[in-house]
């Protein structure tokens, strides 16, 4: 069942929800820091043009999105504070928060809701993952709080999209702060309970509490996100008291981690797959049979084994299993002779490959790269292994011309755990440069039934038409499929507070000491 889609189900009801958010202890420190180690430098800090889970977590101290998610995923109101569809479904009207300002203290309103809205189907902004998006035809201001978005056709995925980072709320007259433009915000200015006050790329960013936020206040004054690409370091400097929170420790030391009486280890759920992507416009993987082949030259359950320490479950189709419509469509087994006698009948004997791989974005990604060249390698594939800082990866395998890899290394966690937003890996509608589907997979057929899932709002008939997708998508192989990995927080065991979101985020914002 889709539990997403309890509210957009009803929207032929006319349904309205609303709630408050969640009470927290008003008491603030007026010094403390907390410290977080992540793996990744920052691609762009617009949110419109976001294309990284982790990037979009680390915003979400600056700035706000109408809707959000709680552990379970489950939409809950931020901004808005109630929703209403009306009775044939292809429009949204929603009821926004009063008395929110801005960090520079322009307010939070209709005419904000409008102008953030408009940067995702303006052609002018470059937004990767702004293809839910599409669907708004209109937008129209009814009161100072209350905005009306007028849809192509109904669809169970514009909400959805509303409670994704992309979408975030920022100042209407942050385009004219310094080293802003219309067209690229890179100092965000949002409604969050933090502001960011001093970005060194590749090393940190610092963000300051914001003493007028419109909600409860957290207990940090500060919190500093230190970029350590290397899991090991990331894990020293957590047993050392450096860091308060790290992600993705080494998975062969979570065991000794969980022994330590000063860390703790929370294993959240995700819906992250993780992958190589084939390019599938150029030789030699234009050819599914040779997609097909290096799927079966590769022992995943090994890997899983011997370099995942069973951390991670071995992919069995192109959806992870949190995500709505998923369904089972069978594994690629072991099989290099196989492999060599595809790769032989299609004439793609000896093919050299650039494998990409980023260095401390995924579970043991570097590692894991390692061990698949060597499995290809096995059948005859000459395999040349590249890497760069993350800002340089995303940038280069998102790119219409310039990739240097023909396979790559890539994970996508959707937003929301929705059939759609898995779409945007496989579907035309994400390819670059609007888009960060850098296989180019091109299906007619499957095209044709995406564009009628994405119109469907009856469960049973969407999730039919998205078992047969995935089914196409697995026999064509655009990816080699791997695995799906959860999201392994490790944290100083004296602060509670620390929680996530099923779209592998953690949420920090009411962390605070125990008392």
């Amino acid at each position: 069942m889709r539990k997403l889609s309890l509210a957009v189900a009803s929207a032929l009801a006319a349904c309205v929800l609303s709630a408050s958010l969640p009470a927290f202890a008003a008491d603030t420190s007026p010094d403390a820091t907390m410290t977080i180690g992540i793996g990744i430098t920052m691609n762009t800090l617009d949110p419109a043009q976001q294309n990284t889970t982790t990037v979009r977590n680390v915003l979400d101290y600056e700035v706000q999105t109408l809707v959000t998610f709680n552990e379970r995923g489950e939409l809950q109101p931020l901004l808005a504070t109630a929703w209403e569809w009306s009775d044939s479904g292809d429009a949204l009207t929603l009821q926004l928060r009063e008395g929110v300002k801005f960090h520079d203290g322009t307010p939070f309103d209709a005419e904000a809701a409008k102008f953030s809205l408009g940067r995702l189907i303006d052609d002018r902004v470059s937004t990767p993952n702004g293809q839910s998006y599409q669907v708004i035809r209109n937008m129209e201001v009814i009161d100072p709080h209350t905005i009306r978005l007028d849809l192509e056709y109904p669809t169970a995925d514009l909400l959805l999209a509303l409670g994704d980072t992309v979408s975030a709320m920022m100042s209407p007259a942050s385009v004219d702060a310094k080293g802003n433009s219309y067209e690229n915000l890179q100092n965000p200015v949002g409604t969050g309970p933090y502001k960011l006050v001093r970005h060194m790329r590749g090393s940190q960013l610092v963000f300051e509490r914001y003493e007028d936020y419109w909600g409860d206040k957290p207990y940090y004054k500060n919190v500093v996100l230190k970029i350590i690409p290397e899991s090991n370091a990331l894990e020293a400097g957590l047993r050392s008291g450096q860091l308060d929170l790290i992600m993705n420790p080494p998975v062969s030391d979570i065991a000794a981690l969980q022994a330590q009486p000063n860390i703790a280890i929370i294993k959240a759920p995700s819906d992250r797959s993780v992958y190589l992507s084939f390019v599938t416009n150029k030789p030699p993987f234009d050819s599914r049979e040779v997609r097909q082949a290096l799927n079966y030259a590769v022992d995943k359950q090994a890997i899983i084994k011997n370099v995942m320490f069973d951390a991670v479950n071995l992919s069995d189709s192109p959806f992870a299993p949190s995500v709505s419509g998923y369904c089972k469509t069978g594994v690629y087994e072991y099989d290099p002779d196989k492999a060599r006698q595809m790769l032989k009948d299609a004439g793609a004997e000896g093919i050299q490959v650039k494998l990409g791989t980023p260095r401390g974005r995924y579970t043991q990604d570097y590692e894991a790269t390692q061990a698949i060249a060597s499995y290809l390698r096995q059948v005859g594939v000459q395999v040349d292994i590249g890497t760069a800082d993350w800002a340089t990866y995303t940038a280069d395998i998102f790119s219409v011309d310039r990739n240097p890899y023909n396979l790559f290394l890539l994970g996508w966690a959707p937003p929301a755990m929705d059939a759609m937003f898995q779409m945007t890996y496989f579907s035309k509608i994400g390819w670059p440069p609007n888009g960060v589907n850098g296989t180019f997979y091109d299906n007619p057929e499957m095209e044709a039934i995406f564009e009628k899932a994405q119109r469907e709002i009856d469960d049973a008939k969407r999730n039919d038409m998205y078992c047969q997708i995935q089914k196409m998508i697995f026999e064509d192989a655009p990816w080699m499929f791997l695995w799906s990995q959860n999201l392994i927080l490790a944290h100083n065991k004296n602060i509670e507070g620390i929680s996530y979101q099923p779209n592998e985020k953690f949420v920090t914002i009411y962390a605070r000491p125990k008392d």
